[in-house]
């Protein structure tokens, strides 16, 4: 069983380095000059990978490794050897922009499955990178966790030098081969590289094309560790002139390791003040918006829990949980059981209030994933809500909703395929409220070409209380066919090549409500900027009463049809300038035989490595006959983020929302005072004025520190 798993893994046999036991003390400094370093099996002759995929990498790299009974080390060397200038980077920032900065990404994968695994990486001047790896090659950010490191340069090369706490990372000690990876991005080169080649058209971090890092010694044994995470907060709050409160919190997270891949992490009293604001959007939509889930507790392993299903079709999203109402606490239990099993558990308790109306509820979802053949894996759900006094709250009569939901998730040995086939049902008090979905799609992506097929259903009695479904009632069929074409001569093109894209909603009695045909060309630079030059046709039968302005000035009927063309040209500036900008116009048709031109920008200006700043302006202008004639919305947002060092960052957001009103600015200060132990101090001012004027603030300082017992 094992050898066939050896076979299946693409660089396995021909990529290995091996890793031996120190007893030297390594010094974190970027220097490199202990004799362990000297002795160790060395990973060099990097691949590139972009801007092609078939030659070594022009600027060199070398990779080593080794260990002792706490740390995993990890030294790398860039060179400068064809390409020499200053250093890109964005800022001090944790978790920074790939594509902005010179960095180096390590990509681990302890379980040998080509499915799960870890991510660290640094910018070149020392801004630290780290995530968590699912479905091989996606990455999530939102993982925290204890490491060291130390980046040195000069004009001749760069060196990282990294430590890495056994107690950070979740293996099995048996294993004595795992995945493994080193890239670097070249920015002044225009270079992406890695140790184990990757091809072009796949994250340089993809789990199905790392080499082999083979233990000579057996890693430590992982022991039952125990981490507390207490903190305390004070939130000073004004709405208007005549409503003030002062809240003192304290609260924590309880973090244990039952074994060396399964956690579990208690909360109580959770406090999110911290996390960062949503931002402003000009909403031309029917139906609801989707904005990402900022609070740590619920993003760590989130790829359990919520990228069950489709973008539109997510059974749990945990930003329903606590919107209106504290949350008293909750657990989550997640990670590995071996190399085949992965297990999520996630309960919350939110409180009653009695001002507004509202029961208590508790939230329970339980996942279960199975890897089968190479890299594929089959996954259950159970998403459960249920209230407490439900009959004292007249939102709503449901006194619970649940889900249960099977997808098969398919990934080839090479990469190039992946597919899905998914089932919900949903289970209610409600009768009205129960229903099922049914949903797949295959896809396939080479160099070359592209192309994905989908198809949904989802009837119109399901209902996720706790999920994110913008729609019901539809069949909708989608597809997707790219080519690009691959010039062979060093010009500053690329590549370039046509891309057509098909989406047709019915109704459940197959009655066509929507469809968008969209016709793109693409233009692919050397120096990582794009071009897109596109057409849209699109048609809609309105489901239901509408404004298409969403101002109140008046509505367009239930069942109306509406059907324009829109032209589309956006524009990528390359990341290598401190300047950095993406642009797109918009000119065409609009609801009602209208005219919408529209201007979407994002510019940025790094005077690194301490300051980033960046914007987002959006201007639309929309004719439309009487009664709403001509309007315009601007919608502006500027961010300035001030890095000290990389452990102090001062981060401040203004936004305007001329559609929906709103003024909004945040002021965030955080001081990390030692590994995962923080100090934020943030400021929010909100001002509305649709429907009525509202003016609110918000001050509150919070303390937390990481305890290891």
């Amino acid at each position: 069983m094992f050898s066939k798993l050896i076979l299946s893994q693409i660089n396995f046999e021909d990529y290995k380095i091996l890793i031996k036991k120190t007893n030297e003390k390594i010094k974190i400094d970027g220097i490199i000059d202990e004799v362990t370093w000297k002795e160790c099996d060395i990973g060099k002759d990097f691949f590139m990978i972009t801007p092609v995929d078939n030659q070594k990498a022009s600027q060199f790299s070398e990779a080593r490794v080794t260990f002792d009974d706490d740390f995993f080390y990890v030294a790398i060397i860039f060179f400068n050897n064809s390409v020499k200038g200053k250093y890109v980077v964005e800022s001090l920032k944790r978790d920074f922009s790939f594509n902005k900065n010179d960095n180096f990404l390590l990509a681990i994968d302890p379980f040998n499955n080509q499915t799960t695994g870890f991510t660290f990486g640094l910018n070149a001047y020392g801004a630290q990178w780290d995530g968590t790896m699912y479905d091989g090659r996606s990455v999530d950010l939102n993982w925290d966790t204890k490491w060291y490191s130390k980046v040195k340069f000069d004009e001749k090369k760069w060196v990282c030098e990294i430590a890495i706490p056994f107690k950070s990372i979740r293996y099995d000690k048996n294993n004595s081969e795992w995945g493994i990876n080193f890239s670097r991005l070249d920015l002044k080169a225009s270079e992406k590289s890695s140790w184990a080649p990757v091809p072009r058209q796949f994250p340089s971090v993809s789990l199905a094309y790392a080499g082999a890092l083979i233990w000579v010694d057996p890693p430590p044994k992982q022991e039952n560790n125990i981490s507390l995470i207490p903190y305390i907060a004070n939130n000073a709050f004004r709405k208007n002139e005549n409503v003030e409160s002062n809240n003192f919190k304290i609260g924590g997270d309880i973090k244990y390791n039952l074994t060396s891949a399964l956690n579990l992490d208690i909360t109580v009293n959770p406090d999110f003040s911290q996390a960062e604001v949503d931002r402003q959007v000009t909403n031309l939509d029917r139906f609801e918006l989707f904005f990402p889930e900022r609070r740590q507790f619920f993003l760590e392993n989130a790829d359990l829990f919520s990228n069950f299903g489709y973008k539109t079709i997510r059974p749990f999203f945990s930003r329903r949980i606590g919107l209106n109402v504290p949350i008293i606490g909750g657990l989550r239990l997640s990670g590995n059981i071996d190399k085949n099993w992965r297990l999520g558990l996630l309960n919350l308790q939110t409180q009653s209030d009695e001002n507004l109306v509202l029961a208590s509820e508790n939230f329970g979802v339980l996942t279960l994933q199975r890897k089968v053949l190479d890299r594929s894996n089959i996954s259950l759900i159970f998403v459960n809500k249920q209230k407490f006094n439900s009959n004292s709250s007249p939102i709503s009569n449901t006194i619970f909703n649940r889900n249960l939901g099977i997808e098969y998730n398919y990934f080839s040995e090479d990469n190039l395929w992946n597919g899905k086939l998914l089932f919900l049902k949903s289970l209610s008090s409600l009768k009205e409220n129960q229903g099922n979905v049914f949903a797949s799609h295959i896809a396939y992506q080479s160099v070359r070409w592209n192309w994905r097929v989908q198809q949904e259903y989802i009837s119109e009695g399901y209902t996720a209380e706790v999920g994110f479904i913008p729609r019901k009632n539809i069949f909708k069929l989608h597809s997707r066919a790219g080519h690009l074409i691959y010039l062979k001569n060093e010009k500053p093109l690329l590549s370039h090549g046509p891309r057509i894209e098909q989406t047709f909603f019915f109704n459940t009695k197959w009655d066509n409500k929507d469809r968008l045909t969209s016709l793109k060309y693409l233009f692919n630079f050397r120096n990582r900027s794009r071009l897109s030059i596109g057409f849209q046709n699109q048609f809609i039968q309105l489901l239901s009463d509408f404004d298409p302005l969403r101002n109140g000035i008046s509505i367009l009927q239930d069942g109306t049809e509406h059907n324009w063309n829109s032209l589309i040209v956006s524009y990528d500036g390359k990341p290598q300038n401190r300047f950095t900008y993406s642009v797109e116009a918009i000119n065409g048709g609009y609801y009602n035989q209208g005219k919408r031109t529209a201007f979407l920008g994002e510019f940025g200006y790094r005077f690194q490595p301490l300051l980033d700043i960046s914007s987002v302006v959006n201007f639309n202008q929309i004719n439309l006959p009487y009664p709403w004639n001509n309007n315009s919305f601007w919608l502006f947002g500027l961010k300035a983020n001030l890095t000290f060092t990389n452990t102090i960052f001062f981060s401040n957001l203004i936004q305007y929302n001329e559609q929906q009103g709103v003024w909004n600015f945040n002021s965030r200060f955080q001081w990390r005072y030692k590994p995962a132990s923080d100090i934020f101090l943030v400021f929010n001012s909100n001002e509305t004025k649709i429907p009525l004027t509202s003016r609110t603030w918000s001050l509150t300082l919070k303390i937390n520190y990481w305890l290891n017992l």
